[in-house]
């Protein structure tokens, strides 16, 4: 009886230390070469079979909510960190910047800013969290009088697909090219001067195209 529980405990403590070996390395290979990778380039940098990572985590997203997690915790963090900020303006801008240097630096995240993952509730919880506090910030800097009254969370979303395709087109040639694309974005989201905008797509439309990147 003792000798089958310390195997069951050797079991149990090796595979969570593949499952820890799993996520280091896609980690590093989804920030070096995007969340397309084949999966069986993780497995080899791990240094286990691709069996064991399909024991681990069955599908791709569930690899990418667990690799990503730290991600989308920094991605809230800035979120909250912005809502201290006395000068929403300043906040907005900020966080803007920030969030797109995240997508500049990690080719994975690049592309899992704009994804959607119900089946993780750890990782939807954190981006549903940041989007509460950023749709706060957006209130704020309105009612300051700082950014334009038309500006709508969807247009956050609508940026960070087209960072994502700045980054991705640009990273060997100008990899700094994004910084220009936000700066471009934030002039044209001051309220001072500001032309109506075309509608912008609905939260469901928004929620699809999400989707759909995800798969």
């Amino acid at each position: 009886m003792v000798r089958s529980v310390k195997v069951r405990m050797a079991l149990r403590a090796d595979a969570e230390r593949n499952r820890e070996r799993l996520v280091a390395a896609a980690q590093s290979v989804f920030a070096e070469r995007g969340v397309d990778v084949p999966l069986e380039e993780i497995a080899e940098r791990a240094g286990v079979g691709i069996a064991t990572l399909y024991r681990r985590f069955a599908t791709r997203e569930t690899l990418l909510a667990a690799a990503f997690e730290d991600r989308m915790a920094e991605y809230a963090t800035a979120a909250a960190a912005a809502l201290r900020m006395p000068d929403a303006w300043c906040a907005f801008g900020w966080y803007i910047e920030r969030i797109c240097s995240i997508q500049a630096k990690d080719r994975g995240a690049r592309d899992v800013l704009t994804m959607t993952f119900p089946q993780a509730k750890r990782l939807q919880a954190l981006r549903e969290c940041a989007y509460r506090d950023f749709n706060t910030l957006v209130r704020r800097a309105q009612q300051q009088g700082q950014l334009r009254t038309d500006f709508v969370a969807e247009d956050f979303i609508l940026l960070l697909m087209a960072n994502a395709g700045v980054v991705r087109g640009m990273r060997d040639v100008a990899p700094n090219a994004w910084k220009r694309l936000v700066a471009l974005v934030l002039d044209g989201c001051r309220a001072e001067g500001a032309r109506p905008l075309p509608a912008p797509p609905r939260p469901a439309q928004v929620y699809r195209a999400m989707r759909r990147l995800s798969s």
